[in-house]
């Protein structure tokens, strides 16, 4: 399995990132030929996300997309998605599903100014998130997070290695259940610590790292840091309460697992 982050800037986009999406890739056959294959799955595909997707693959070949909620910066560019499935020169393509929060199709058809029947239906096959989905090689597991919105944190596992993912969320419990032996968690740092920060809505890189450490995960990817913030204090927090394999997430990073 390969983990690229597509994008990775916290809130909007950033000068040097668009907002969150990761493309997850793995090799196995196609059910009913047996012919190998890569599988191509997106999680989250934020303001910006589609543009920088084709450096990395050709968005026509994703088989399918989770949104962990649906806040500008992790969907907003399904917008564009629909307009390259819908529209493109080689002909309108086939649907592929899409999970996410209950009102994703409503929340996508408004944000394109669509009537909500059809909405985007006939380029995507909406689903609700589900505790376990397999997609190809691939297992994605939800579990709800705090938030002001529906939120979902993720597990994407394949070939016996997984990847957590936090989505956008306060420091809570289910999200270290989810994350437990994980061996890439991929945790979203917007908040500083010692600022008077709501709560319920995102994590500081302290927290961070306390949550890597309760779900003894391999290594602690920070992510979703707003442009407004210095990356480098969200990893000097989370050096504080975790001492394991630390790193900042940036545009083109690929992990292999």
């Amino acid at each position: 399995m390969r983990l690229t982050v597509v994008g990775c800037s916290g809130s909007y986009p950033g000068p040097s990132s668009s907002a969150s999406c990761y493309l997850f890739e793995a090799e196995a056959p196609e059910a009913g030929t047996g012919e190998p294959r890569t599988w191509r799955i997106l999680v989250d595909l934020g303001n910006g996300g589609l543009g920088q997707l084709h450096r990395y693959a050709d968005p026509l070949t994703i088989d399918a997309v989770f949104l962990s909620h649906l806040h500008a910066d992790h969907c907003l560019d399904m917008c564009g998605f629909y307009v390259m499935r819908k529209y493109h020169p080689t002909g309108a393509q086939p649907r592929i599903p899409v999970w996410g929060p209950a009102d994703t199709p409503g929340r996508l058809a408004r944000a394109y100014d669509l009537p909500e029947d059809p909405g985007m239906t006939e380029e995507f096959d909406f689903r609700p998130h589900q505790p376990v989905v397999d997609v190809g090689p691939f297992r994605v597991e939800t579990a709800p997070v705090v938030h002001p919105v529906d939120a979902f944190a993720l597990r994407i596992t394949a070939g016996g290695r997984s990847v957590a993912y936090s989505g956008d969320t306060g420091a809570c419990e289910s999200l270290d259940r989810l994350a437990a032996g994980a061996d890439v968690f991929l945790c979203e740092a917007s908040f500083r610590d010692g600022e008077a920060n709501p709560p319920d809505l995102h994590m500081t890189g302290s927290e961070c790292g306390t949550s890597a450490a309760r779900a003894g995960v391999g290594r602690l990817v920070l992510t979703h840091v707003p442009p407004w913030h210095d990356a480098e204090n969200a990893l000097a927090e989370a050096r504080t309460t975790w001492d394991g394999p630390l790193e900042l997430a940036v545009p083109g990073a690929v992990y292999t697992l």
